[in-house]
C-alpha cells in the first residue's frame, strides 16, 4: 500500500531519481490520473517494469496530454477555422510515426496499453489552449485500494530524457500527510478532465489513437507482460542525440521488492464482482464448504480460484487441488490459474512428469507443511493410484482446497468411492449440480459438500447474470421438424411394442423398456428432415443476416461419462453425420471447423473462431463442458437430450459477454411426435412435455419470449393438452 512506502518529500536526478518515485508508487496504486505537457513513450524505459505491475494488479488510468501547437495551429484558432478532429487526426499521425520505429522498451509498453485499452481500463483526452500556449507543470495522483494519495507535481516529462539526464526535480504529497495539497492536484486534474472552469482548453477526442495502439498490438495476457518487464530490467537503454547509455538502475531495495510482486499471486482483474465476495462470504459462513450453483458463463472458475487466492492472504500458502471432467477443461483452468499468477500449478494433463512432482511433494510434505501447490486434474485420473495416494499420505492435507468443477460428476460410482473425507475445504461448482434420475448420488454429492438445493451455499441464476450485464441478452426460435414417413412408420413400430412394457401402476415404461426408448429415441435425435431445416436456415440468413461466430452441436452418439473417461472421441458414423452438416456449411462459402475432440490444436481454432478466420465451430459434445469461448454470438441446437444439464451449459456457451456482442441468437430443432394432430396416446404427449420444459427454459428469459408462446409451440400444445402456461409459472418460479 501507498502508505507503507517510504516517500521523500522531493525527487533530483543524480540523487534520488524520480523514476524511483514513479515506479513504486506505480506498483503499489490501483488508479493513476497523469497530467502532462506532451507525451512521450520513451517514459518506460525507466517505468517498463513497474508500469507492467501496475497493470497485472488491476490499474486503471487517466491521462491528459497537450498538443504541441505550430504557428499556423495558433491563427488558425484565432482564425476560428479549426476543428477538434483536425487535430485529433494529427495526434494519429505523431503517433503512428512513434510507433513505426519502436525499441523493445517502447513495444513493451505499448502492449501493456493495448492491453488496458482492450479491457477498457484506460482513457485519454488531449487538449489545446486558445491561447495558443502550453503548460509545462506536470503532475499526477496515484491511489491505492484503501483510497490512499500520493500526488507529485514538476517540470519533469514523463520521458527517461526528463527524468534521467536533465537534473529534473518532483515535489510529492501524500494524502496522510498533506490532504489539502493531494486535494488541490486530485481538483485541477478533474476540472480539466470534466472540461469545468477551464474556457481555454479545447478537449479533443483522441478515440481513433486508441483504435490504432490496439490495432497494432496485441494484447497479451497479463502473466506475460509481467515477465516481458522483468527480462527488459537489467538491459534498459535510452537513446539522446544518436549516443546510447546506461540508465540509473533501480535501487536494490525497489528491484527485489518488483521481484516479490511479481512471483504473487493477485486477483486478475481491477476488482472483485459482487457475485465473488458474496460466494466467499457464504462460504465462510458454511464452514468453508459449499456448492456454488452459478449459470453457466457467470465465472465460477474466478469464483473459486478467488476464494484459494483469499485463503492464501489469510494464511500466506496456497493448497488446492481441482478436478475437472475434460482434459480441455484442465487446459482452461491452467490458464486461468496462471491469470491469478499461481506459481506453482501442476497439471496432470500438460505436466508430463506431474506423477514425480507430486511424489516429491508428499515426501517434503513431512518437513515443508505450508508449500504452496495448485493440482488440476480430471475425475478420471483423480480416482487412479497416484492422485489417491497424494490425498492419503501427504502430511498437511487438511490444509488443501478440493475444488469440483462440473461437480455432478462427482456424484458417479467410481468418484463417489474415492472423496476425499480428509480434506475438509470443499467447493463444487455447477450450474445444474442436480444429478437426473440418480437421487442416491445426489444426495451423497450434497452431503459431502454440505449444501443442498434449491439455495445451495451460493447461487447465481442465468436470470440474474443477465440482468445484471454478466451474460448477453439473447433471441431463441424453436423450429419444429416432422419426421419422414419411413422415419414415422418404424418409430409407430417401436411404440407399438413398447405398449407391453407400460406400468399401468404409474403410467410410466418400465425398466425392461430401456433398450427400445434409446431405439425410438435416435431416430428423433437423427431425423432427416433436420438438415432439410437447417439448409432453409442457412438460406434465409444468407446476405446481412450472413451466420458468424456460430456453434452448430449436431447429433451425437452416446453420453460420455466423465467419472471413466477425460475425453471425448466420436465414432466413424458420428464422423460421418458431423461431415454431413459441414458439407451444407462449405456449399453456403463459410469458413468452418470440426471441433471434435476439444483438443486438436483447441488454443489455435478458438483463436481463429474470436478473429473471424472461422466462422462455423460444429461439435457434438466437447463444446458442452465448460470451455469458454465468449465472441460465439449464434447457436444452432441441431439435437439435444432431455438431460437439462446439456442444453443449459450449451446456452451458456453462448451467452458470455464480449466487445463488439450485443446479443445472442439460438435456433432449436424440436421434432413434433407423429400424429400429434390428435392421434397421440397420452404416453406421446409426456413424452413431449421433456421438449415442452426445454423450449420454456429458454423462452422464460429470451427477449422474443411473446412470439415463441404465441407461436407454433401453442398450436402443438394444445393439441397434445398440454398446459404450457402452467409449466412456465413452474419455470418462472426459480427465478424468484
Amino acid at each position: 500500500m501507498l502508505r507503507d512506502c517510504h516517500f521523500l518529500n522531493k525527487y533530483s536526478s543524480g540523487y534520488t531519481e524520480p523514476k524511483e518515485f514513479l515506479t513504486e508508487a506505480l506498483i503499489e496504486s490501483r488508479t493513476f490520473d497523469l497530467g502532462l505537457g506532451f507525451f512521450s513513450s520513451s517514459a518506460i524505459r525507466s517505468l517498463a517494469n513497474g508500469f507492467a505491475l501496475f497493470v497485472a494488479r488491476g490499474g486503471t488510468m487517466r491521462i491528459i496530454i497537450n498538443h504541441i501547437l505550430s504557428a499556423d495551429d495558433k491563427k488558425a484558432i484565432q482564425a476560428g477555422l479549426s476543428h477538434e478532429v483536425d487535430f485529433e487526426s494529427r495526434i494519429l499521425v505523431d503517433v503512428q510515426k512513434l510507433t513505426s520505429t519502436l525499441s523493445r522498451e517502447d513495444e513493451h509498453f505499448f502492449n501493456c496499453l493495448s492491453y488496458l485499452i482492450s479491457q477498457d481500463r484506460i482513457q485519454f483526452i488531449a487538449t489545446i489552449s486558445t491561447k495558443g500556449g502550453l503548460g509545462h507543470d506536470k503532475y499526477g495522483v496515484f491511489t491505492d485500494v484503501k483510497g490512499d494519495k500520493v500526488a507529485f507535481i514538476g517540470s519533469a516529462n514523463f520521458s527517461s530524457t526528463a527524468l534521467e539526464l536533465n537534473g529534473e526535480t518532483i515535489t510529492t504529497f501524500t494524502s496522510w500527510k498533506d490532504s489539502e495539497r493531494v486535494a488541490e492536484y486530485e481538483d485541477m486534474f478533474e476540472e480539466t478532465w470534466n472540461n469545468e472552469s477551464t474556457p481555454h482548453l479545447i478537449h479533443i477526442p483522441i478515440e481513433k489513437v486508441k483504435a490504432h495502439i490496439e490495432g497494432k498490438f496485441d494484447a497479451k495476457d497479463i502473466k506475460e507482460l509481467v515477465q516481458e518487464g522483468a527480462n527488459l530490467r537489467d538491459v534498459q537503454e535510452a537513446v539522446l542525440s544518436s549516443k546510447k547509455y546506461k540508465s540509473v538502475p533501480l535501487s536494490k531495495r525497489l528491484t527485489e521488492k518488483l521481484e516479490t510482486l511479481e512471483a504473487e499471486p493477485r486477483f486478475p482483474y481491477p476488482k472483485e464482482r459482487q457475485i465473488q465476495i458474496d460466494a466467499y462470504d457464504a462460504w465462510l459462513k458454511n464452514n468453508k464448504q459449499g456448492i456454488f450453483a452459478m449459470a453457466t458463463g457467470s465465472g465460477k472458475t474466478i469464483t473459486a480460484l478467488n476464494c484459494v487466492l483469499k485463503q492464501y492472504l489469510e494464511k500466506g500458502f496456497y493448497k488446492a487441488i481441482i478436478v475437472v471432467p475434460t482434459q480441455a477443461l484442465a487446459l482452461q483452468w491452467e490458464k486461468e490459474a496462471n491469470g491469478f499468477n499461481y506459481q506453482n500449478v501442476v497439471s496432470s494433463h500438460s505436466n508430463r512428469d506431474w506423477k514425480n512432482i507430486i511424489s516429491r511433494y508428499t515426501t517434503n510434505s513431512i518437513l515443508f507443511s505450508d508449500k504452496s501447490i495448485l493440482i488440476i486434474t480430471t475425475y478420471a485420473t483423480f480416482i487412479r493410484k497416484h492422485m489417491q495416494d497424494f490425498v492419503m499420505r501427504t502430511k498437511g492435507i487438511e490444509d488443501f482446497i478440493f475444488i469440483a468443477d462440473e461437480a455432478h460428476n462427482l456424484g458417479s460410482t467410481g468418484p463417489l468411492k474415492h472423496l476425499p473425507l480428509n480434506i475438509h475445504m470443499r467447493i463444487g461448482l455447477s450450474a445444474t449440480p442436480e444429478r437426473i434420475y440418480d437421487e442416491v448420488g445426489s444426495k451423497k454429492l450434497y452431503d459431502f459438500f454440505n449444501s443442498y438445493p434449491p439455495k445451495y451455499t451460493f447461487r447465481f441464476t442465468m436470470k440474474q447474470a443477465i440482468d445484471s450485464g454478466i451474460l448477453c441478452k439473447y433471441d431463441y426460435h424453436p423450429i419444429f421438424v416432422d419426421l419422414l414417413p419411413d422415419e414415422m412408420e418404424e418409430y409407430e413400430r417401436i411404440t407399438s411394442q413398447l405398449k407391453k412394457f407400460i406400468d399401468s401402476k404409474t403410467g410410466k415404461y418400465k425398466d425392461e423398456a430401456e433398450m427400445l426408448l434409446m431405439k425410438r429415441k435416435r431416430i428423433i435425435h437423427k431425423a432427416q428432415n433436420k438438415k432439410v431445416e437447417v439448409a432453409g436456415l442457412l438460406e434465409q440468413l444468407k446476405g446481412d443476416k450472413k451466420l458468424a461466430y456460430t456453434f452448430v452441436f449436431v447429433p451425437e452418439g452416446y453420453e460420455p461419462d466423465y467419472a471413466e473417461i477425460d475425453n471425448y472421441d466420436i465414432d466413424n458414423a458420428d464422423i460421418h453425420i458431423i461431415d454431413e452438416y459441414a458439407q451444407m456449411f462449405r456449399k453456403k462459402g463459410y469458413h468452418y471447423h470440426k471441433y471434435i475432440t476439444g483438443l486438436d490444436d483447441a488454443p489455435g481454432i478458438l483463436r481463429g473462431f474470436a478473429a473471424g478466420d472461422i466462422q462455423v465451430l460444429l461439435s457434438m459434445k466437447c463444446l458442452d463442458e465448460g470451455v469458454d469461448i465468449p465472441r460465439a454470438e449464434h447457436a444452432i441446437f441441431i439435437s439435444s437430450t432431455g438431460n437439462p444439464r446439456q442444453f443449459i451449459q450449451r446456452r451458456g456457451r453462448v451467452l458470455r459477454q464480449c466487445r463488439g456482442k450485443e446479443k445472442a441468437t439460438i435456433w432449436d430443432l424440436v421434432v413434433t411426435p407423429p400424429n400429434y394432430s390428435g392421434n397421440s396416446t397420452s404416453i406421446e404427449a409426456n413424452l413431449f412435455t421433456g421438449e415442452v420444459a426445454r423450449i420454456l427454459n429458454f423462452a422464460a428469459l429470451a427477449e422474443n419470449k411473446e412470439e415463441i408462446l404465441y407461436g407454433q409451440l401453442h398450436d402443438i400444445c394444445m393439441s397434445l393438452g398440454i398446459d404450457m402456461f402452467k409449466m412456465l409459472e413452474t419455470e418462472e418460479e426459480q427465478y424468484k
